[in-house]
C-alpha cells in the first residue's frame, strides 16, 4: 500500500472516529492530515475533488433532522468536509505553483 493511499485512509478513518468520539484536538489532526493529504491528489482528479469538497461543506449540516443517529452523521460529515477542506487549499496552492511555473 502507498503512503498517499494510507495518508488519504488514515485522514478518512480519524474523521468519521473524531465523528462518533470526542478527541481532544482532532480539528488540528484534521486539519494537518488533509494538508499533507491534499499534496498527493493526482492532477487529473483536483478539479472533482474540488467539487466534491464543496458539495459536501454544503450538504454536512443537512442530516441533522434524522431521529438518533442525525447528529452522529452530521458531526462524520463536518469532519470530513474539513479534512477536505484542508486537502482543497493543498491543492489550490500546489496548482497555484504549477501553473507559475509552468
Amino acid at each position: 500500500m502507498s503512503i498517499p493511499k494510507i495518508i488519504h485512509i488514515a485522514g478518512l478513518l480519524f474523521a468519521i472516529v473524531a465523528g462518533l468520539v470526542t478527541i481532544p484536538q482532532a480539528a488540528l489532526v484534521i486539519a494537518v492530515i488533509g494538508l499533507v493529504g491534499g499534496y498527493f491528489i493526482a492532477a487529473d482528479d483536483r478539479t472533482l475533488f474540488l467539487v466534491a469538497t464543496v458539495a459536501l461543506v454544503t450538504v454536512a449540516a443537512s442530516l441533522g433532522a434524522i431521529p438518533a443517529i442525525g447528529g452522529y452523521l452530521t458531526d462524520v460529515l463536518t469532519n470530513l468536509g474539513a479534512l477536505f477542506s484542508a486537502s482543497a487549499v493543498t491543492v489550490i496552492v500546489v496548482t497555484s505553483y504549477e501553473k507559475l511555473t509552468g
